[in-house]
């Protein structure tokens, strides 16, 4: 009997494993085109380059496994481990909202086996809910609109099954019939970001992070119903053409940093820190890497701003606390050269 179950539980992280490699793959192989039609909302052609390097994190992180041999281990504490590698490690906006993504959805796996059609409509919306909630300024027209639409079409799915069993509802063809509506309506979402940022419409190309999520998807839907990628997802989008130029290179570059770290912090000092660092800066992203606090009812955050100063941003960042995994680098318009912490956050700007 312990055998079966330990067997079950790496089935379990086999599955999770699945879907990141595919997402790995997947996002690796589109990694150029994604990173030739990232302009929004810094032209800096890193957001294939970004989405990948953060579900290579979740996938290794799986695969180093530790705990998950063990008995107790379900789909949402192996998603749970992943989420956390990824959110620690997470690279961009896109990477970090990615990150973002997969954390909240294992909460609503807590206890399962497998995937089923009700669980993938609440983990969604855990997912489109937190995305939402980490970014200080959300914009429609980016992979926060295609998440709300994939998430809004599993919840659309579940509510015209009322009349079917449980058994009937957790069945596989329900799920797959929910996953196919899933990833055709990211598509339609990702279709539409190029009417809703002005950007985008300019430059006659679709959302690169929409875009990224969408292929996320699609390996989700391939590693649970053992079916291949589409090879013609991207087809009719925007962008994708091989003839496709790489329009961020012809954007005018915007000066400044990027800037991740992970930081622990109570929640008065997280809130002060996020209004400062909007107050100097935007794209500003706080995620919880886990929701349990010590005494102080501190958590670890993790962290990402676009900022002008660099050494005002540091500043603010260690009068809150002691930032880890920093990497701070420059926007596509700034001439220094990138630098990136040891670990502790003791680096300033480079040059």
């Amino acid at each position: 009997m312990m055998a079966a179950t330990a067997s079950a539980a790496r089935r379990r992280a086999d599955s999770v494993r699945s879907w990141l490699a595919l997402a790995e793959t997947t996002l690796g192989n589109a990694s150029d085109r994604l990173n030739a039609i990232n302009i929004f909302p810094v032209a800096d052609g890193d957001t294939g380059t970004n989405m990948y390097q953060t579900v290579r994190a979740a996938r290794l992180a799986v695969d180093e496994g530790g705990s998950l041999t063990g008995d107790e281990q379900d789909l949402g504490e192996v998603l749970a481990l992943a989420g956390r590698a990824a959110l620690d490690q997470a690279r961009g906006n896109s990477g970090t909202l990615l990150a973002v993504m997969l954390t909240a959805m294992s909460g609503s796996l807590s206890g399962l086996d497998r995937l089923t059609a009700p669980a993938l409509a609440v983990a969604l919306e855990r997912a489109r809910t937190a995305a939402w909630a980490a970014l200080s300024d959300p914009q429609e027209g980016t992979m926060l609109t295609v998440l709300a639409s994939a998430a809004s079409t599993a919840a659309d799915h579940l509510a015209g099954l009322q009349g079917l069993s449980a058994a009937e509802r957790d069945g596989r063809r329900v799920l797959a019939e929910a996953l196919d509506a899933v990833v055709a309506a990211a598509w339609t979402a990702v279709e539409h970001t190029e009417e809703q940022l002005a950007p985008l419409t300019e430059a006659r190309v679709v959302d690169s992070g929409g875009m990224g999520l969408l292929l996320v998807l699609d390996a989700l839907r391939a590693s649970v119903l053992d079916t291949a990628l589409d090879p013609d997802l991207v087809d009719g989008l925007h962008g994708f053409g091989p003839e496709s130029p790489h329009i961020h290179e012809v954007i005018d570059p915007v000066a400044g940093y990027e800037l991740m770290c992970s930081i622990r912090l109570d929640p008065l000092t997280a809130a002060t820190l996020r209004f400062g660092l909007n107050e100097v800066g935007d794209s500003v992203i706080m995620s919880p890497l886990h929701t349990d606090p010590g005494p102080d009812g501190a958590v670890t955050w993790r962290l990402h701003a676009h900022v002008t100063d660099a050494d005002e941003a540091l500043s603010m960042l260690r009068s809150a606390g002691s930032p880890t995994n920093l990497v701070l680098e420059p926007l596509a318009g700034s001439d220094e050269a990138s630098c990136m912490s040891d670990g502790r956050g003791q680096d300033g700007p480079a040059g």
